[in-house]
């Protein structure tokens, strides 16, 4: 997910993925807000669509 809907890195993404891990969140980008609702839709329609239990969430900076 972190790759293909946020074009991370392979080495970001595992990053994000041990700050959630650790911390119970991460940051997956900063964009402007239209964008980023986009995203937020993206990843919660994919991770309904898979019956996986991800949360993604839009915060302002």
């Amino acid at each position: 997910v972190l790759q293909r809907f946020f074009r991370l890195s392979h080495d970001d993404a595992v990053q994000v993925m041990l700050n959630v891990h650790t911390r119970g969140t991460g940051v997956c980008g900063v964009y402007p807000f239209e964008i980023a609702q986009t995203k937020v839709r993206e990843v919660m329609n994919f991770a309904k669509d898979n019956e996986h239990p991800l949360q993604c969430t839009l915060e302002p900076e």
